[in-house]
């Protein structure tokens, strides 16, 4: 304790955070670095291996719904209008002449790049030839100096002397950015691991394939980019911050991954809203976690997560991408060519890119001059000027969720959701082998592992409702039933994750959240408090202060012990959430 009063926050980090490693992997991007640094490395969380396969499939995933519905297209222009009388723009197919409201104009402008250079903002095709380098082979990628996986653009010309393609070899895989901008000649397929907050997992993608590519994922961050080789991850304990999307059999995959093939010495389970929480320096708040393909709200009371509380909501920022092109092919201000989000990655990139650069929330036309960039096989990109106009509508979708017609994909086996224990959840005491021996138990034809002998129990339901972002923060909240509490969250509400950093949209989710509580409940006051750091980063932060300050190290899973025992029934030993144990990682042992 004398320490603790005597040290500084900069040595304490120095110390204690340069052999932790925060691992917060999220369906598009993963959040990863050394705990001790003040900000992650941010990587597109996905992966293109070479293939042969014929015909030749750009992406792993296989949509279910290629094709708007009539019926989704009506709900769509409905909501559109229902936003556009919020914001006092002309209805969807209104002529200007019949405005209704005087038209507010607003114009938005990005950032200019670099030099004022068009062609500094153009996505560059991938090189998928392994280079001279003997050590960057198969690695996927070289790296850079800012480590966020992107090449350099690539030299015009063939004058330097390289073997020509024929001669060069392909990389066997390639991760992160580099991976979304290969172009859909090359022998490549994409696949994305994680999907919507859960392993994606089908009948075009085995479980066995997905945590496959988790383990190259990860392990290629952590040899190119914070350069921890394998001899020496026995030195580095791993903090796991996990989404609260994640199943009880997810946890304990990446769990796996992180222990037995990465090859950490301990590991440390934290929920993200928990995260979140403590990364902002708040004891009690209401957590809206707006991703890239889901949003979640959980509520949080002196670090004691209430589960209860907890609701999913499948859309996030990928959803507002392929909204703005629908609203501008709508309106005719789409180039015309061929973008397409959900079979081209590089399309999707290019989308979100513009997404984050001009879409606001504000009332009035708000429109921009930008430019639209094709990437079609076999050619140069080509440039196209344009005004984008509705701009202030995609991100309206989150509280209007009609407009963002969500993709559709196969769902996983309906065995692998039927989790064998609950790890949320007191241990179920069985009866194990009176010779005492680890790892095995009495079944009906002898002895199995444990993990084959667990009676099948029914896990706990994730919620996941098809509302706006407004009604579910109110319904979360108010779900606490007590008005002391409800007070506090609905002035206590902190966004994060990277749609957090739309502009206008806190004010927008006051106004929203105060409209949506009923008349009869006691509450007129709510309030979004400001993020002490960049929201995208804001969980990540919060695992590294969990792991730096937990000095009793009650709660770390110790490599031997996972892949010898795993979960060991009837031991005493739990891994517990911090339902129970507050402020304390989700998965404890109770030693």
């Amino acid at each position: 304790m004398d320490y603790l009063k005597t040290v500084v926050p900069s040595q304490l980090l120095a110390e204690r955070g340069s052999h932790l490693v925060v691992i917060n992997p999220g369906s598009a991007n993963i959040r990863i670095g050394l705990a001790q640094h003040d900000t992650p490395l941010n990587v597109p969380h996905c992966i293109s291996r070479r293939t042969t396969q014929v015909p030749k499939r750009s992406v792993q995933d296989q949509l279910l719904n290629s094709q708007v519905t009539t019926a989704q297209h009506v709900e769509r222009e409905r909501a559109y209008d229902i936003i556009a009388s919020l914001l006092k723009i002309r209805f969807l197919d209104e002529e200007v002449a019949n405005v209704q409201f005087p038209q507010k104009m607003g114009r938005v402008d990005a950032f200019p790049p670099q030099g004022n250079n068009k062609k500094e903002m153009v996505i560059p095709w991938t090189d998928v030839f392994e280079t001279s380098n003997p050590s960057s082979l198969t690695t996927g990628s070289s790296s850079t100096k800012d480590g966020s996986g992107e090449s350099p653009v690539q030299k015009e010309g063939n004058d330097t002397g390289e073997p020509s393609s024929s001669q060069r070899k392909h990389r066997e895989y390639i991760c992160g950015e580099e991976a979304l901008r290969i172009s859909p000649n090359e022998p490549y397929c994409l696949r994305r691991p994680i999907r919507r907050g859960h392993l994606n997992i089908s009948q075009h993608y085995s479980m066995q394939q997905v945590l496959e590519d988790l383990h190259a994922i990860w392990d290629w961050i952590l040899i190119k980019k914070l350069h921890i080789p394998h001899g020496e991850r026995n030195k580095y304990s791993a903090i796991l911050v996990v989404p609260e999307t994640f199943d009880n059999r997810e946890i304990k995959e990446v769990l796996s991954i992180v222990l037995r093939d990465l090859c950490f010495s301990t590991a440390v389970v934290h929920q993200e809203g928990l995260a979140a929480v403590f990364g902002n320096g708040l004891s009690t708040a209401c957590v809206v976690n707006i991703g890239a393909q889901v949003t979640s709200v959980i509520c949080i009371e002196d670090g004691v997560t209430l589960p209860t509380t907890q609701i999913t909501l499948r859309y996030g920022g990928e959803d507002i991408s392929r909204c703005l092109l629908w609203t501008q092919r709508h309106h005719q201000t789409w180039p015309p060519i061929r973008t397409d989000a959900l079979t081209k990655p590089i399309d999707l990139l290019m989308l979100n890119r513009l997404k984050e650069s001009f879409c606001q929330i504000k009332e009035g036309e708000v429109e921009a001059a930008a430019v639209v960039h094709s990437y079609e096989d076999g050619v140069p990109p080509g440039f196209h000027k344009t005004r984008l106009t509705a701009l202030n509508v995609p991100p309206m979708g989150l509280f209007y969720p009609m407009i963002l017609v969500p993709d559709v994909y196969p769902p996983p086996p309906r065995s692998w959701f039927s989790d064998y224990e609950d790890m949320l959840e007191e241990t179920w005491d069985f009866p194990r082998r009176t010779d005492g021996s680890d790892g095995y138990f009495p079944g009906s034809s002898g002895y199995f592992p444990m993990w084959d002998n667990y009676p099948i129990f029914q896990t706990r339901p994730k919620k996941e409702e098809n509302i706006g972002l407004a009604d579910a923060i109110t319904k979360s909240i108010l779900s606490t039933g007590r008005i002391d509490l409800q007070r506090k969250l609905f002035c206590s509400m902190q966004l994060i994750g990277g749609v957090a950093l739309t502009e206008g949209l806190v004010p927008a989710v006051e106004e929203r959240v105060l409209h949506a509580i009923p008349s009869h409940e006691a509450i007129d006051t709510v309030e979004v408090l400001q993020s002490r750091t960049n929201p995208t980063f804001v969980p990540w932060k919060g695992g590294a202060i969990l792991g730096i300050l937990d000095f009793t190290r009650d709660a770390w899973i110790h490599r031997e012990d996972w892949i010898r025992n795993g979960i060991h029934i009837g031991s005493g030993r739990k891994y517990r959430d911090s339902y129970f144990l507050q402020a304390q990682s989700m998965c404890y042992i109770n030693s």
